[in-house]
């Protein structure tokens, strides 16, 4: 086992180790030619065993879903010349036909010298050939959009240039920080999604939460709702009709007004940890959608300026290796400060 062990209440830890296509530049209609002519890609190792509707959607980037389905269905895409199902497992070497589509234009990449972007340097826990393990900062989104110029994938993405593949493996919301995994390889990718797929994945978090948490609530197992707003806003509800959602709890440390817990999401669904603790009656410090007033004013008062929900632990088995990596990483200062003030 290889252990990349942080003390996530030590603010003091340094990173571990630094160890033929469609274009999407020009403008929408004003695309050249050549770049509105049938393409052709041979499947390679690394990307054979994902399907053929999701390797459309990564080359496509900006094409709607319901075209990419389209082309397929009416046989505009061949594979080895002939018709195939979206869900056909790509094979390497395969011969894909790519048709002509316009895409949208390619976004820009921030400026790797901006400070919050050279920043995430420091931030890099591990990284290797097949992936990087990075301490999100909380504040920052994991991808750009909805008004947002870029998010962490955007920055990494500027400072690793030469890299033409870095995915997210998973997602944190944008004021949680903590662990987080980019793949830097398609086979990685698959292969850490299907651990999350199966579970094997161990995931820690450690929340501050209003009130005595009993020490005999070990758990909350209550289906989760994801619903949409009028405003575009996102608000996840415990509902029969949701997806199961199981997450296990620990008390770390007892306060007067309040509790430090570990929590072990079994699931991985939206807002799980968050709408659980609510449920629960001990909602997160912080929380902005689903907290309490009372304890946020409280945790303002003690200098808590943001969500007090960190992703603290990571264990995972290594794509390449297949060694367990076991990642930790630190509470930032900010949310140090503000539990020496809670202890005194």
């Amino acid at each position: 086992m290889t252990n990349y062990k942080k003390n996530p209440l030590n603010s003091t830890a340094t990173p571990v180790s630094k160890p033929s296509l469609v274009s999407g530049s020009a403008e929408v209609g004003e695309q050249s030619e050549a770049a509105l002519q049938v393409s052709w890609h041979r499947v390679s190792i690394d990307e054979a065993g994902q399907r053929l509707d999701n390797f459309l959607l990564a080359r496509l980037k900006g094409v709607p879903k319901s075209m990419v389905y389209r082309i397929v269905r009416k046989g505009e895409v061949r594979v080895n010349k002939g018709r195939v199902k979206p869900e056909y497992k790509l094979q390497a070497n395969d011969d894909v036909r790519i048709p002509p589509v316009r895409l949208a234009p390619a976004q820009e990449l921030p400026n790797p010298k901006l400070d919050q972007i050279a920043s995430l340097e420091d931030a890099i826990l591990f990284e290797d050939e097949c992936l990087i393990v990075i301490n999100k900062p909380s504040g920052l989104a994991v991808h750009g959009g909805s008004g947002l110029h870029f998010g962490l994938i955007e920055g990494l993405r500027s400072l690793r240039p030469k890299h033409e593949f870095l995915e997210l493996v998973h997602r944190l919301d944008r004021d949680t920080s903590g662990i987080i995994l980019i793949a830097k390889k398609r086979s990685a990718l698959r292969s850490l999604h299907q651990q999350l797929r199966e579970n094997k994945m161990d995931k820690r978090y450690v929340a501050l939460v209003a009130g005595n948490w009993p020490t005999n609530k070990k758990k909350v197992d209550a289906p989760l709702q994801r619903n949409t707003l009028k405003s575009g806003e996102r608000v996840v509800r415990v509902d029969t009709a949701g997806k199961a959602s199981l997450t296990r709890f620990k008390v770390l440390e007892r306060f007067a007004e309040g509790t430090l817990i570990e929590a072990e999401p079994v699931t991985g669904r939206t807002h799980q940890i968050r709408v659980h603790t609510q449920i629960a009656g001990h909602p997160i410090a912080g929380d902005d959608k689903y907290g309490e007033a009372a304890f946020d004013a409280f945790t303002k008062q003690k200098g808590l300026e943001r969500l007090f929900l960190h992703a603290c632990g990571l264990t995972f088995i290594h794509p390449r290796s297949e060694t367990t990596m076991r990642m930790e990483a630190p509470l930032d200062t900010h949310l140090l400060a503000v539990l020496n003030k809670l202890r005194s």
